[in-house]
């Protein structure tokens, strides 16, 4: 399908592993930590994963990243725990440049969100949280039961990863969307072995079995939305009752699904749909008609001016004398209707400028 222009490039976590992440869409920005079952090179294809694209690139830039282990990232001698995959996230974030920002965490990887919010509480100005647990399944297993289904999910997933009988193949699907078509169940099927291997799938889940944010998510102090579909089977219904709970004046909108993964396909799509869009910042209407306004090589200049370069280094990057970015600046400021510099670069990066990287 037809979709906005992908960036993909990489940087590298505290531990040397290798992780690739893609900017996307136009707006302010928003860090999505998606699912460990989703690849950068191929969600824009998948039935599953491409309305979540088209959502979030509505109205904002969004930047993802394969996890470590998964799609583009290493995969190789690559280690899983809860503090490593914060790293991950800290560097994606530092890579892009982006001071403030909304972040989305699906799954598991939403508690990884709540520990970033935590250690970095002046960078992220909205959280949302989508089945999310605050403890994984082994973090809150209390009896020898409990942690023997924990271990027999991680059996089924060393089992069924490579088996293409379809009760063993298909476990992990079934459970992550147990009301999709069958087109979309053998696409996300496709999508979870194109994505990793069964060790690393096994690593990726049982570090997050082993995660608890009991102690973090209370911490968090930004606008906080928690979603849940109120039948799901990899995380209970409770598990987010209990995280909205915990985490100051949080929203929490129940989900009627069966779902792990929405599915664009379901009635309650639209719900999650509005919650969404009503709860994340968006452009201001006003400064994207006035941004509208302005002449390729002034966007050029506000690109840079939101970077934070001075008349100089803009003078130099474009190859155009000083005096002329003078000039270029005093336009923008009448366009825009701004009296400073300051003032400039808040406005741009509420509309999404200054997300590029800036080379020396």
């Amino acid at each position: 399908m037809a979709h906005p222009t992908q960036q993909i490039r990489f940087c590298t976590s505290r531990d040397g592993t290798r992780i690739a992440f893609a900017s996307c869409g136009d707006g302010p920005p928003l860090v999505w930590r998606g699912q460990y079952s989703q690849h950068l090179n191929f969600d824009w294809d998948s039935p599953v994963w491409a309305p979540w694209l088209s959502l979030l690139t509505r109205r904002h830039c969004v930047v993802r990243y394969d996890w470590r282990g998964c799609g583009l990232s290493d995969r190789e001698d690559v280690e899983f725990t809860p503090e490593k995959h914060l790293e991950d996230l800290e560097a994606v974030v530092e890579a892009t440049g982006n001071s403030r920002f909304a972040l989305f965490g699906h799954g598991g990887g939403g508690m990884t969100c709540i520990a970033y919010t935590a250690r970095h509480p002046e960078q992220v100005s909205h959280l949302v949280l989508c089945g999310c647990p605050t403890r994984g399944r082994l973090a809150r297993a209390t009896t020898p039961k409990q942690v023997e289904e924990s271990e027999i999910r991680v059996r089924m997933v060393e089992i069924g990863w490579p088996n293409s009988a379809e009760a063993f193949g298909h476990s992990q699907t079934a459970l992550h969307i147990p009301d999709a078509s069958s087109d979309q169940i053998h696409s996300y099927n496709d999508l979870l072995r194109l994505t990793t291997s069964p060790a690393n799938a096994t690593g990726v889940i049982r570090a997050f079995m082993q995660t608890d944010v009991g102690e973090l998510a209370p911490k968090v102090r930004c606008p906080t939305l928690v979603l849940h579909s109120r039948h799901d089977s990899i995380v209970p219904f409770d598990e987010a009752r209990t995280l909205a709970a915990i985490i100051p004046r949080a929203q929490f909108v129940p989900l009627e699904s069966r779902n792990h993964v929405l599915l664009n396909t379901e009635s309650v799509w639209q719900q999650f749909v509005d919650a969404l869009e009503t709860f994340l910042p968006a452009p201001s209407p006003v400064v994207t008609t006035l941004i509208d306004d302005l002449t390729s090589r002034e966007r050029e200049v506000l690109e840079f001016i939101a970077q934070g370069l001075d008349n100089s280094r803009i003078s130099t990057r474009l190859k155009i004398s000083e005096k002329t970015v003078r000039n270029h600046v005093s336009t923008i400021f009448s366009k825009l209707g701004v009296n400073s510099r300051a003032h400039t670069v808040v406005v741009a990066r509420d509309a999404g400028f200054g997300r590029r990287t800036i080379k020396p």
